[in-house]
């Protein structure tokens, strides 16, 4: 039979194949990576390709338009789910006449480079964990020894290739349903081309992955096209939890002192996180994989495991792999699903940092990262290719809002950016929902239905660099009796009125409050330093909601971060991040599996050096030095009687 020569682009791969081959025939036979659910009978529309014509002295072929069939039935008469591109072929249905050159989009590979900005997975090759397969089984007549799960494994096996496939037992009943349904062949989703973990009847192009961020205040989500890497949905919701205690710590005292707190609080987040998936996609059947990232203690109480040992030292983890289980015992309503736990790192340092690492990427790099994800307790990890060393630190829920006398979480009408006049030391701020400063025409209008409620973490942080600047603050961090009206009493002290007509006052507990938690966290940042032997970094990533908002260098001003010598950025919720990589990619599982072995572990909670470190890191360095009993003068703290 007549042969002819084909080159596939971008690959580059190239061989001969016998006259009337389809493109795809060719493909599967050279190893090219193209795109294909029905198997070739012209229903997906995913294996289109761009048949090219000219001059290739690269190959030194001449392509005419006759290389390539016309159009027949299949594609003039195609409805397929995904529309037939101008200019662009089915594979499956195009035959090769002579020498040509075919270019695979990138819309049809497999493992194809996902851009996604909303999450951030910039080129992340698509590596997926299951996939889906249609086939047609074979007839059966009584008397014949075969059952369906035999028939659906001879459909893999000679119309896919896929060898001693299995059938999961969960996805036993879906077979007969399928195969007797009035359809023609069925679908089924294989896990790691060995197992069947789902069947239905007909044709079906749906396979969707959850990506879940489980904090200790917030649970965030993303609904997610296992075939395309497409962000379809993202939602997010309190974590109940809260009612158990604000930080990680009460809610483990909480099951220290409460015989079956440890189910009632493993109870209540197994179900927001059941609802979030709700809210993310009714169509639960078609969600085949979802992946969940926690600090420890969340992550004990998701899996039903005691978190208590996490209370106290060593903070014995009871495993740091990677876990994963069906999600029905998880109780998530999503009978095809399979759950992907990330691996923990130390009994501080969870799966939420680890997919936070597998974002922000230190371990590829040569420069020296230092990356903060900040929460009631901040995860800090520092390093690069060579080396990365993990502590977290208990900055507790300052700066999210909490022990803070006017603190609100970040929401409509709280307060987030603060500039306070050095002179006259009046404010001007902004809040969320306006774009306005308080001082520019249409404010009131902008807040009117809101008001002004309160000052989230980022506004804190500013107002403090604020007043820092305009001496308002001390070295040590007492607030100052200044002429002017904005320092009034406050007891034995003084505060600061930000908002005179809401009533909003920073006092001197609240400087107090956030004094404690920027010390905790550059403590933590200070003795990770130490440990590497460094004396600065290159690159700084503040993560997480509260990394995203805050002015870094309002931050670097009050020395809660060091300054970086090259970059300091705000990357968003990186474990979140994280997490959808993970969804996408078996080659990502593997990739954090391996780093977090390599990960050296420091326990702030048993150093002798970051209490030192901590007290060093109280101060805020912009201010002048407090004034001695022995002087006078406007700037005189107010003194205990």
């Amino acid at each position: 039979m007549k042969q002819h020569r084909i080159v596939f682009t971008p690959s580059g791969l190239e061989g001969t194949v016998d006259d009337g081959a389809t493109v795809l025939d060719a493909a599967r036979a050279l190893g090219v990576d193209i795109d294909s659910v029905c198997g070739g009978r012209g229903i997906c529309g995913r294996c289109q390709v761009i048949p090219t014509v000219g001059s290739f002295p690269k190959w030194d072929l001449d392509v005419s338009a006759g290389s390539i069939s016309a159009a027949g039935s299949t594609e003039l008469d195609y409805q397929g789910k995904r529309p037939l591109i101008d200019g662009q072929r089915l594979s499956c249905a195009a035959l090769v006449c002579g020498d040509v050159v075919v270019d695979v989009p990138a819309s049809s590979q497999i493992h194809k480079q996902v851009i996604r900005k909303d999450v951030d997975v910039t080129g992340i090759t698509l590596d997926p964990v299951v996939s889906l397969h249609y086939v047609e089984t074979a007839d059966v007549e009584l008397g014949d020894d075969a059952t369906a799960a035999d028939l659906v494994r001879d459909a893999l096996a000679s119309q896919w290739g896929l060898a001693d496939v299995r059938v999961a037992p969960s996805a036993l009943a879906q077979l007969h349903p399928a195969i007797d349904a009035n359809e023609p062949g069925l679908t089924l989703a294989v896990r790691d081309g060995q197992t069947v973990s789902a069947a239905w009847p007909g044709f079906v192009d749906t396979a969707l992955g959850v990506a879940v961020d489980i904090g200790s205040t917030t649970i965030a989500g993303h609904l997610i096209d296992l075939g395309s890497g497409a962000v379809l949905a993202t939602a997010g919701r309190m974590n109940p939890q809260i009612r158990f205690g604000e930080d990680l710590m009460s809610r483990v005292s909480y099951v220290m002192m409460n015989p079956g707190g440890d189910v009632e609080l493993t109870t209540s987040v197994r179900t927001a996180l059941d609802e979030l998936i709700g809210e993310l996609t009714p169509d639960r059947g078609h969600v085949l994989e979802i992946t969940l990232v926690a600090n420890p203690v969340m992550h004990h109480l998701l899996l039903g495991i005691d978190p208590t040992p996490l209370g106290a030292a060593p903070f014995l983890l009871a495993t740091s792999d990677a876990i994963s289980l069906e999600a029905t015992a998880l109780d998530l309503d999503c009978p095809n699903g399979r759950v992907y736990i990330a691996p923990c790192i130390a009994g501080h340092v969870g799966a939420d940092t680890a997919a936070a690492i597998l974002a922000e990427g230190p371990h590829r790099d040569e420069q020296i990262q230092l990356l903060v994800d900040v929460g009631t307790n901040a995860e800090i990890v520092l390093g690069n290719k060579d080396r990365l060393f993990a502590a977290s630190s208990p900055t507790g829920p300052a700066f999210e809002g909490a022990q803070i006398s006017c603190g609100v979480r970040a929401s409509a009408g709280a307060i987030e950016r603060v500039r306070i006049n050095p002179e006259t030391l009046e404010p001007r701020v902004k809040v969320i929902g306006s774009d306005r400063w308080s001082d520019e025409p249409g404010f009131d209008d902008d807040v009117a239905a809101t008001g002004i409620v309160g000052i989230c973490g980022s506004g804190i942080i500013e107002v403090l660099s604020e007043m820092s600047k305009a001496k308002i603050l001390d070295r040590a961090g007492v607030i100052q009796e200044l002429p002017g009206g904005r320092i009034v009493a406050d007891g034995r002290t003084f505060s600061y009125v930000l908002d005179a007509a809401n009533d909003m006052r920073i006092t001197q507990n609240d400087v107090r409050a956030i004094q404690l938690a920027k010390a905790a966290l550059k403590a933590g940042i200070d003795l990770l330093m130490e440990h590497a032997g460094l004396t600065e970094v290159d690159d700084i990533r503040l993560a997480g909601a509260f990394g995203s908002h805050i002015d870094t260098q309002a931050a670097i001003d009050i020395d809660l971060i060091p300054t970086a010598t090259t970059a300091l950025g705000s990357p968003g919720n990186s474990a979140g991040t994280g997490a959808v990589r993970m969804l996408l990619s078996q080659a990502e599982r593997d990739e954090i599996e391996s780093v977090v072995r390599s990960v050296t572990k420091i326990e702030t909670a048993t150093e002798p050096r970051f209490q030192e470190l901590f007290i060093e890191a109280m101060g805020f360095p912009l201010a002048p030095e407090a004034e001695t009993s022995g002087q006078t003068g406007r700037r005189r703290s107010r003194r205990r009687k």
